[in-house]
């Protein structure tokens, strides 16, 4: 049962930050000692730091939550994106989704509500999500498989994309982050493979959507996909601050912001 007790335990981690060895073993149904065991296999496996009486997520540069417990963080907030972007699509459009977990709630939204398309993706979830929908063509792109994403990743999706074209790209982002003086907003991922093929992805398409829950502004990514005021479209909610806001609005692209439920904003 490990799989199943480490995904609750990331998943707590990930929405909270950091939390007692107590509150582990509660959401866990597990002994301490069961918990601490856990905690000690997650640590070596540098998913998460222990700390005096709990643990954390890892702060390390480099080191990605388990797929399962990032797409759960702030969930209602990438529904509520996803939302939004299912209203840009367009009967008939050539899309790619990429493996991003926003983009795949947009992925689940067109499953329940499905329109003539012809759908590329880098990503298993995805792919797995639209497999044998109505009026969905679905192609799924080779290359270097990536755990971490569920993704196809490195030169043989690369060259696939390039011989391609889409109407329209959806797109997450690991980090949207700024340089002062003078502010340079970049879109960032701490995988260089992934960075390399997003950065591929964005120059194959006319609308380029970036879907990104307002946590994703401020944090840092070693890896640099493109600048931010090269795409058209950026989605998220309302939870950016107002410096973020003003800094946006300056950008020659369409904001839009979905509105979230108080209770769900602070998730």
């Amino acid at each position: 049962m490990h799989v199943d007790r480490d995904t609750l335990i990331r998943q707590h981690l990930y929405a909270r930050g950091q939390s007692t060895i107590q509150e582990l073993a509660d959401i866990a149904d597990a002994s301490i000692a069961t918990i601490r065991r856990d905690l000690q296999r997650l640590e070596e496996k540098g998913v998460i730091e222990r700390t005096h009486g709990g643990a954390r997520i890892a702060g390390s540069v480099g080191v990605e939550v388990a797929f399962e417990a990032r797409e759960q963080h702030r969930l209602d907030a990438k529904r509520a994106i996803a939302e939004l972007a299912y209203g840009m699509l367009r009967p008939g459009n050539t899309v790619f989704l990429d493996a991003g977990t926003t983009v795949l709630q947009l992925a689940r939204h067109l499953r329940l509500a499905p329109m003539p398309l012809a759908v590329f993706t880098n990503s298993l979830a995805v792919a797995q999500m639209l497999l044998g929908v109505p009026e969905l063509r679905v192609t799924m792109l080779g290359g270097l498989l990536r755990p971490e994403n569920l993704s196809a990743v490195g030169p043989i999706a690369e060259r696939a994309i390039n011989d391609l074209w889409f109407d329209q790209l959806f797109i997450g982002a690991s980090a949207i982050q700024a340089r002062i003086d003078p502010v340079s907003i970049d879109l960032a991922t701490i995988d260089g493979a992934e960075a390399s093929l997003n950065a591929c992805m964005l120059r194959r398409a006319t609308q380029t959507c970036v879907l990104a829950d307002s946590s994703k502004f401020g944090l840092t990514a070693t890896y640099r996909v493109a600048p931010l005021a090269s795409v058209t479209d950026l989605v998220s909610d309302r939870g950016i601050s107002s410096q973020w806001r003003g800094w946006l609005d300056k950008l020659p692209l369409r904001l839009s912001l979905a509105d979230l439920q108080p209770a769900a904003a602070d998730v």
